[in-house]
């Protein structure tokens, strides 16, 4: 299992209109096959964060989307950026 988390810092002002410009690419992602969650999130408490979770079923399942992914190019500059890659060797439920 991979995942994928963290966040970017982009202007308070786009932060919203660059949520809403990816809700595509999240909804196409949740229905690729291998994708387990996805989501691209404005942050509840920052309003220049931008919150970004993935996770995906093995490597190949998420070369073959980052292959297709298409991601919107809003000219919005990301000011910084702490997204990492987590391989993870099991999981279950948490309660």
């Amino acid at each position: 299992m991979i995942i994928i988390a963290g966040h970017l810092r982009l202007d308070p002002t786009a932060r919203d209109a660059f949520v809403a410009a990816h809700r595509d690419l999240v909804a196409r992602a949740r229905a690729f096959p291998g994708c387990l969650d996805l989501a691209i999130t404005a942050d509840s408490v920052d309003p220049s964060r931008v919150n970004n979770l993935e996770v995906w079923q093995d490597a190949e399942a998420l070369t073959a989307w980052r292959a297709v992914a298409a991601a919107p190019d809003l000219g919005t500059a990301i000011r910084a950026a702490e997204v990492k890659r987590y391989d993870a060797v099991d999981g279950g439920p948490l309660f």
